[in-house]
């Protein structure tokens, strides 16, 4: 089968869509398709070889983050042009209603399109104006995925229509395997916790983590934190580094150093705000063998099985984060049964299953258009014998 995906987010920054449109190629690719990835970037970025760089990207604000997407009429030919080469027997859009890339594909497709919708947010103005003139378009959409009930909710309640629940994925086995670093690896008497997530993102939540520190510390002083992530936050920094080497700024790591993060820590804490529509991170973490700690937002719950697999606190409350911290640090048998079914939970979103549930997608697509064919050409062929009858009648 030859697959053509489309990513609206830039592969300059890349973040978890970007990460999801990759990891589905490659997984593609490993199971002998043809796969071209059409995505934003600079033609100075490297690329994986089966990724079409599409120019330079604009960062614009967009669901509590920055978005970079590109746009306009350059972009568009590039996109138009990459479509008709590709001669795709499925073309698979990543957020077709963003004014980027996959809705500029959109309107240059002709054959079976598929798009998924990533997106999880309570109210848009924005997509609420839209939906007028996106609807029509999002018609040419064959078939529509949602990677979770909340990504679905939002396509409903903002566009209509309705989508299939294909989650995102995980290289497991990669997580389980990894080296766990001795910098990071947590004592009986050290343990550790680590946060990743954007620091100047405040829907991360790192200044719910940065308000509970002191809390923890005061019931387990030895517990370390450490701070992974890229961005500025001058006043989180200023408040947490007041606690020595308790916590630790890591920066911006790889995805190797991500790896060996959760095989070395104690537990993961998730203080998300919102704006989440799945948690890709949390499944990273439990992979890797990590407790996880979230806050109970809907995405974070559902992938958590209502706390079964993980600890829930209450949205935005770093009093709450401090005692389900403290809990998980220092109740270790109470975490056992947390962890083993954590363990076995994640098994569901490995790409081994996920890209099988997308290929049925595919599949599904193409089934339906051959039978549209067949239904047209056997349309046409009884039109023909009807009209040939009533000229034989005529005498013709």
């Amino acid at each position: 089968m030859r697959v053509g995906i489309v990513c609206p987010y830039s592969f300059d920054a890349p973040g978890g869509v970007q990460f999801h449109v990759r990891d589905l190629a490659e997984e593609l690719i490993d199971r002998g398709h043809e796969v071209s990835v059409l995505a934003p970037a600079e033609e100075s970025t490297p690329v994986p070889s089966y990724v079409v760089p599409a120019g330079r990207t604009v960062p614009i604000p967009y669901n509590g983050a920055v978005a970079r997407l590109n746009f306009g009429p350059v972009v568009a030919a590039r996109a138009r042009r990459w479509v008709e080469q590709g001669a795709f027997d499925v073309l698979h859009l990543h957020e077709p209603v963003l004014p980027s890339l996959s809705m500029l594909a959109l309107w240059a497709a002709e054959g079976p399109v598929v798009g998924t919708f990533h997106s999880s947010m309570d109210r848009s103005r924005g997509l609420q104006a839209i939906s007028p003139v996106v609807a029509p378009m999002l018609q040419k959409l064959a078939a529509r995925i949602a990677v979770s009930d909340e990504a679905r909710r939002t396509l409903v309640q903002h566009l209509g229509g309705d989508a299939v629940v294909v989650p995102n994925g995980v290289y497991v086995d990669r997580f389980g395997i990894a080296e766990p670093s001795a910098a990071w690896r947590g004592t009986q008497e050290r343990p550790t916790v680590a946060f990743l997530g954007r620091l100047d993102e405040p829907r991360k939540g790192l200044p719910i983590l940065a308000a509970a520190v002191q809390d923890v510390l005061r019931e387990v002083p030895g517990a370390r934190f450490l701070i992974a992530g890229g961005g500025d936050a001058e006043e989180e920094r200023e408040l947490l580094t007041r606690h020595g080497d308790a916590v630790q700024f890591l920066g911006r790591i790889s995805e190797e150093k991500k790896r060996s993060l959760f095989a070395s820590v104690d537990v993961y804490v998730a203080p998300q705000t919102g704006g989440e529509s799945f948690g890709i991170v949390l499944v990273e973490a439990m992979s890797g063998g990590a407790l996880v700690v979230a806050s109970g937002i809907p995405a974070f719950r559902a992938v958590l099985d209502e706390g079964r697999c993980g600890h829930l606190f209450r949205t935005g409350d770093p009093a709450d984060l401090a005692r389900v911290l403290v809990r998980a640090l220092t109740d270790r048998a109470a975490t056992a049964d947390v962890r083993v079914r954590a363990r076995h939970r994640v098994r569901r979103y490995d790409w081994s299953t996920v890209a099988s549930q997308v290929l049925a997608v595919y599949d599904t697509v193409l089934d339906t258009e051959r039978a549209t064919v067949q239904d047209d050409l056997a349309t046409r062929a009884v039109a023909g014998l009807l009209r040939s009858a009533r000229r034989t009648g005529r005498g013709d």
